[in-house]
C-alpha cells in the first residue's frame, strides 16, 4: 500500500449541495434564497435590523461600567522628530522639553493630556525632558546621549468632595 492509494471509506464523506446549478438539482434557479427582496441579493448583512423599528439593543438600558471616560489622550513624539526639530532650530536643546514648548515650536499641534516620547530614530542632542511618559527604550537613548527624562505624575481627577 502506498500513500496515494489511501482513500476514505465509501460513504464516509458526503459532497456538499451545489446551489444554483439548474432547476433539476432541487436548489437551482434562486439557489434556496426565495424570490426577490434584499436577502436574495449578495452582500446582505442585516444583523440586528428590525425593519425600521427601534432595535432591541437600542431599546434596552445600557448597564455596567465603562472605563472610556477615564482614558488619557497622550500625544506621541519620536526621538527622530525631536532631533529634526533641533536640527531645524525649532527647538533649543539646552531648554527643558515640555508639552507646551513642543506645541509652541510646531512639533505638535496640541498637547492633549500630555506628551509621550517613543524611541523611533536616533538622538545626538543632550536633552532634558519633562513629559507625561516615555518608553524604556526612549529613556535609554536619551540618557545614553547625556540627557535626562523626568516623567510627570498624572494629574489627579477632582473627587467632588470639598475637604
Amino acid at each position: 500500500m502506498k500513500l496515494n492509494e489511501i482513500t476514505d471509506n465509501a460513504g464516509s464523506s458526503k459532497s456538499r449541495r451545489r446551489v444554483g446549478r439548474g432547476i433539476g438539482s432541487s436548489k437551482g434557479k434562486t439557489g434556496g434564497r426565495g424570490v426577490k427582496g434584499q436577502k436574495s441579493r449578495s452582500g446582505v448583512a442585516i444583523k440586528g435590523f428590525e425593519g425600521g423599528q427601534m432595535p432591541i439593543y437600542r431599546r434596552l438600558p445600557k448597564r455596567g461600567f465603562s472605563n472610556a471616560m477615564f482614558t488619557k489622550n497622550y500625544q506621541t513624539v519620536s526621538l527622530a522628530r525631536l532631533q529634526t526639530a533641533i536640527d531645524a532650530k525649532k527647538l533649543d536643546a539646552k531648554a527643558t522639553i515640555t508639552a507646551e514648548l513642543l506645541v509652541e515650536a510646531g512639533v505638535l499641534r496640541r498637547a492633549g493630556d500630555g506628551v509621550r516620547i517613543l524611541s523611533d530614530g536616533e538622538l545626538s542632542a543632550k536633552l532634558t525632558c519633562e513629559v507625561a511618559g516615555a518608553s524604556k527604550a526612549a529613556i535609554e537613548k536619551i540618557e545614553k546621549a547625556g540627557g535626562k527624562v523626568t516623567v510627570l505624575a498624572p494629574a489627579e481627577a477632582s473627587s467632588g468632595e470639598d475637604a
